[in-house]
């Protein structure tokens, strides 16, 4: 709409109790194209603008019983206010100022020759395109909220459709392990098998959430490690696990890489870490680390490794350790000192 069917269309409710100057403002507005209304106190004034339809206030200040600072926090409180234009004799700068503090948009000295009359047209012109704008932006602001709610909702249900296929695909790695009957084959299958589920973990987490941009990494964990502990057991391999890890959000790429690391070292603990037939038990923990970092160590009292020479199975889960520490700018280190095997790694912010 440009600015003349604008103003063709806008209302101006003029509150004084001077019915001359009134006249003379609904004039002087009247030929800026404006329809003015006026109220000759603030009571007859709050009660014109509940029935709506004002888009500008000009407000005086000297009126009799109120001033018009006593009515202007009762316009302002009202659904929707419009703007409110201060109209003062007063030479006392403090009025001017009170005003704004009360809510304001702007304000206007009267003068004996009646040039406020000029400028009042002048903060109207102003007030309505500022408006226009607050009120454009909250739309836009408005719209935009709503398409991200509408996109976290499907993202949601994407995570959701995604952990139910993938948890298909292990349902199927399942039935492939107990149908083989290679110890290596049962073996490999069933390693695939508990990183698909720490994959599945973090979509269901998504789904389940209101946020899809970040894990609760310590109920993920929690979960995940549940998983891995009667999978094992599952698998004749009888190792506690116990878990340490603080509340922190993790974001969701940054979750799936951390799950498949602990997928493979608690896998590792479990196959390498104790003799066969001894049982032992594996220490997963995550806390903070500096400012907004973290670091994960997962530890056994076992025979120990110290991450070098060759690998003891096929080497697959060290080259998935390393590309998953490059996608959290770090890579596993492991401390020769401890008793067993001692894996770290520490994610940067």
């Amino acid at each position: 709409m440009s600015d003349a069917a604008a103003a063709a269309s806008a209302r101006i409710l003029y509150i004084d109790d001077d019915p001359g100057l009134g006249r003379l403002v609904q004039r002087a507005l009247g030929g800026r194209g404006y329809a003015v209304e006026l109220a000759e106190s603030g009571e007859a004034g709050l009660a014109r603008l509940a029935e709506g339809g004002i888009d500008v206030v000009a407000l005086d200040h000297h009126m009799p019983g109120r001033t018009g600072l006593d009515v202007l926090p009762a316009i302002r409180s009202l659904p929707d206010a419009p703007p409110v234009i201060y109209v003062t004799g007063s030479e006392d700068s403090r009025v001017a100022v009170s005003a704004l503090k009360a809510g304001a948009v702007d304000y206007v000295w009267k003068d004996v020759q009646g040039h406020f009359r000029e400028l009042l047209g002048e903060a109207v012109d102003t007030a309505l395109r500022q408006e226009a704008l607050r009120r454009d932006k909250e739309r836009a602001e408005a719209e935009m909220r709503e398409a991200r709610d509408r996109a976290e909702m499907l993202l949601r249900e994407v995570n959701h459709r995604v952990a139910n296929s993938l948890a298909l695909v292990a349902a199927l790695a399942r039935m492939q392990t107990n149908a083989v009957s290679d110890p290596a084959a049962k073996s490999a299958l069933e390693e695939m098998q508990a990183r698909i589920s720490a994959i599945a973990g973090i979509h269901r987490r998504l789904y389940t959430s209101q946020d899809v941009q970040a894990v609760e990494l310590d109920a993920y964990l929690a979960s995940l490690v549940e998983e891995l502990e009667a999978a094992m057991k599952a698998a004749g391999r009888d190792h506690a696990i116990r878990l340490r890890a603080e509340p922190i959000r993790l974001a969701t790429d940054k979750a799936v890489s951390l799950g498949v690391v602990v997928t493979e070292l608690v896998t590792n603990a479990y196959k390498y870490a104790y003799p066969p037939d001894v049982a032992g038990e594996i220490r997963v923990s995550v806390a903070q680390d500096g400012a907004s970092g973290l670091l994960l160590v997962v530890e056994d009292d076992g025979v120990g490794w110290s991450g070098e020479g060759a690998p003891l199975g096929s080497g697959l889960g060290s080259r998935i350790l390393r590309a998953m520490g490059t996608n959290l700018r770090s890579k596993v280190e492991y401390d020769r000192s401890h008793r067993g095997t001692r894996a770290t790694l520490a994610v940067p912010a």
